[in-house]
C-alpha cells in the first residue's frame, strides 16, 4: 500500500466505494487521515463499514464542513453530462476535488528514495485503444529482465494498493480519461499516448473534451519523456506542443503503418517490422510477424509504444525483442481461445468502439464476425474499410436487427444471443477462416462488462467444439 501523504489528522471525504474508492480510503487511513465515505449502493457502504469506515451522505455544502478534500471514484461524473450532487456541494463549499491518481502521485516518493542508487520510475499510458496491451507489455518486459515491476491503474491493482517501489523499481500505470481528467497531480517520468478515436463523448462533453482529458497527462506534470502516437491529428498536435524542435529527443514519435522521417527519435512499424531511428540513423529493427501475442497492425502500434518506453529506461533492443516473444497477450484482446479444423476462434470483446473493431477485422484475412451490443454514437460508417475481410456477420444484442441493417456488403444474420452466433459461425466457417468476436459496441445490454461477454464467448466456443 502507498500511504497517502499530506492529510494526517484531517478529514477526507471519499465518494464511490468500488475498488479505487476503498483503496483510497485505506491508504488515507494508513497515512493518518480520517476518511468519511459515501456510496449510493447500500452493499458498498456495508463493505466499507465492515472495515471500520464511517459512511455519511454529503450532498449539501454544510455536510462537508471540516473536510480537507473530496476523493472521487473514476466512474462518477464531475462535469458532464452533469456534476454529481456531492461534487457540486464540494465546489460550493470550496473543498478541493481529486481522485486516487492524484493522491498516488503526491504520495509515491519518500525520503527512503534518497538511499536508492536508481530512483523508481513511473510510466503512465493513456489513449483510446491499446493502452491495456501496451501497459501489460511494458510490465512484462521489465519483469522478464528482472526489474522490480508493478502494473496498476485501470489494469491490475489499484494505484494505491501497490507495494512501495524499491531501488530501480518500475511502475506501469494504465490511465483512462476518467482518471486523468480529475487528478490534481500527474507527474509520470514517461508518458505514453497511443491514439485517439471517439469514445466517452457524453462524459467529456464531446471529442475535444475527451482529448483534453488525455492531454492533461502531458501538460500538467511535464514528463521527462513523452511517447506519442502520431497517426491522428491529436498526436501530431501533442508532439508540436511538447517538442522544442525536430531534434528534441524528449519526444519519441511512434506510428503503425507509415514510415516516419526526420532527425528526431522515431519508432514505427510497417509490414510487420518495427524500426527505430535516432538522429537520422537506424538503430534497431524487430520482426514482429512471429510474435504470437501481438497479432495485427494495431498490436504492432502497441509494440512500438512499449518499445519506445522501454528504450527510454535504457533497455537494449535485443533484450526487448526476446521478451516480446514470451508475451501471451491479454484476455479479451485479440485472444486466441481455440483452433479446430483449420478455424481459429479469437476473443476481442474489448473492441467496444468502431476503431478497435476495425483494427481487429483488418488483422485477419477472412472473418466470421460476431458483433453487436449497445451501440455507441456515430453508427458503423467507420467500419467500411474492414468489411472486405468479413465473410459473414453474426449479430448479437437486444438491438441486433437494427445493428445488422447498418452492415453494408457482407451478409449479416441476426442471432441475438452469443450461443446462437457461435454455433452458426462455427458451422459455416471454412479452414483458414477466423471466428472473431469484435463487437464494435458496449456490452451493457446483455452483460455487466466486456470481460463477462468475452467469457461467454469462450464458454460457447468450448461447448460448441466439444459438444
Amino acid at each position: 500500500m502507498i500511504p497517502v501523504q499530506g492529510f494526517a489528522g484531517k478529514t477526507v471525504a471519499v465518494l464511490g466505494l468500488g475498488r479505487s474508492g476503498l483503496s483510497a480510503a485505506r491508504a488515507l487511513r494508513e497515512g493518518g487521515a480520517e476518511p468519511l465515505c459515501w456510496d449510493d449502493n447500500t452493499s458498498a457502504r456495508a463493505a466499507a463499514e465492515a472495515e471500520g469506515f464511517t459512511c455519511r451522505q454529503m450532498g449539501r455544502p454544510e455536510d462537508l464542513d471540516g473536510v480537507a478534500s473530496l476523493i472521487v471514484s473514476p466512474g462518477i461524473p464531475h462535469l458532464y453530462p452533469k456534476p454529481n450532487p456531492v461534487i457540486a456541494a464540494a465546489w460550493a463549499a470550496g473543498v478541493p476535488v481529486d481522485n486516487d491518481i492524484g493522491l498516488f502521485f503526491r504520495s509515491l516518493a519518500t525520503r527512503e528514495w534518497d538511499n536508492f542508487d536508481t530512483p523508481p520510475r513511473v510510466i503512465a499510458v493513456t489513449g483510446s485503444n491499446g493502452k491495456s496491451t501496451t501497459s501489460a507489455l511494458i510490465h512484462h518486459v521489465a519483469d522478464e529482465v528482472g526489474r522490480d515491476a508493478q502494473l496498476a491503474g485501470n489494469i491490475g491493482r489499484g494505484v494505491l494498493d501497490i507495494d512501495p517501489p524499491g531501488d530501480g523499481g518500475v511502475i506501469v500505470l494504465e490511465l483512462s480519461s476518467y482518471q486523468t481528467d480529475l487528478a490534481r497531480a500527474l507527474t509520470p517520468d514517461i508518458a505514453v499516448f497511443t491514439n485517439l478515436t471517439p469514445d466517452h463523448l457524453d462524459r467529456h462533453g464531446g471529442h475535444g473534451g475527451y482529448f483534453a482529458a488525455k492531454r492533461r497527462l502531458f501538460a500538467e506534470g511535464g514528463p521527462d519523456r513523452a511517447v506519442i502516437g502520431v497517426d491522428e491529428p491529436e498526436g501530431q498536435y501533442l508532439v508540436n506542443q511538447l517538442s522544442e524542435g525536430p531534434t528534441d529527443d524528449r519526444v519519441i514519435r511512434i506510428s503503425s503503418g507509415q514510415k516516419l522521417t526526420g532527425p528526431g527519435w522515431l519508432v514505427y512499424a510497417r509490414k510487420g517490422f518495427l524500426t527505430e531511428w535516432r538522429k537520422g540513423k537506424q538503430v534497431a529493427s524487430i520482426d514482429l510477424r512471429g510474435v504470437a501475442g501481438l497479432p495485427g497492425a494495431h498490436n504492432h502500434q502497441n509494440a512500438c509504444a512499449a518499445y519506445a518506453a522501454l528504450r527510454s529506461l535504457g533497455f537494449a533492443p535485443r533484450v526487448i525483442e526476446k521478451a516480446f516473444h514470451s508475451f501471451k497477450g491479454l484476455p479479451h484482446r485479440s485472444q486466441l481461445v481455440a483452433e479446430q479444423g483449420g478455424v481459429r476462434f479469437v476473443n476481442d470483446s474489448k473492441a467496444t468502439n468502431i476503431d478497435s473493431a476495425l483494427k481487429a477485422l483488418q488483422a485477419f484475412d477472412k472473418v466470421r464476425w460476431i458483433c453487436g451490443g449497445l451501440q455507441k454514437d456515430g453508427g458503423l460508417e467507420g467500419l467500411k474499410a474492414g468489411l472486405s475481410h468479413v465473410a459473414k456477420a453474426y449479430v448479437i444484442g437486444r438491438e441486433a436487427a437494427g445493428f445488422a441493417l447498418q452492415i453494408e456488403g457482407p451478409e449479416a444474420e441476426v442471432c441475438t444471443t452469443m450461443a446462437a452466433a457461435v454455433q452458426k459461425a462455427t458451422a459455416e466457417a471454412q479452414p483458414g477462416e477466423v471466428v472473431l468476436l469484435a463487437p464494435a459496441a458496449a456490452s451493457f445490454d446483455q452483460y455487466d462488462n466486456f470481460e463477462q461477454r468475452g467469457e461467454d464467448f469462450m464458454a460457447c466456443v468450448k461447448a460448441t467444439l466439444t459438444g
